[in-house]
């Protein structure tokens, strides 16, 4: 699972599930990485938009079809792999995950992304529970 270094938010959450993730065959780092550059081209000028998942066979999902692969191979979390394959579950999924990464600076104000302006301001409320 590849995820963005330099973001608070991103980084916090890879730490707090690397061992779930390391017990269930991933392994964790960042998009920074010089590897990840290399295989993927990628500019140290650009900020990341979304977390990569590498598969087995190769392939790089990102985003929120990543984070489905993920749950995919984690029993208490295959709930959201089996709603992810309800008709139009995935265009809700790729909508939320983008909107939290383009906004993820909203969440604690540390990222060094451009802040910008959601749900008009009120973006925190909408993770509160009801």
């Amino acid at each position: 699972m590849l995820y963005d270094g330099e973001c608070s938010l991103c980084t916090g959450a890879a730490l707090r599930f690397k061992g779930v993730l390391e017990r269930n065959g991933f392994v964790l780092a960042p998009l920074q990485s010089n590897w990840v550059s290399r295989r993927f081209g990628f500019n140290h000028n650009v900020q990341p938009t979304e977390m990569l998942v590498l598969l087995p066979d190769g392939r790089a999902v990102g985003g929120a079809d990543g984070l489905v692969q993920i749950a995919r191979r984690i029993w208490w979390a295959w709930s959201l792999f089996a709603r992810a394959q309800i008709p139009g579950a995935m265009i809700l999924l790729r909508a939320v995950y983008r909107r939290v990464a383009a906004n993820r600076q909203l969440v604690n104000g540390v990222c060094r992304l451009p802040r910008t302006n959601l749900f008009g301001g009120l973006f925190p409320l909408v993770l509160l529970p009801v």
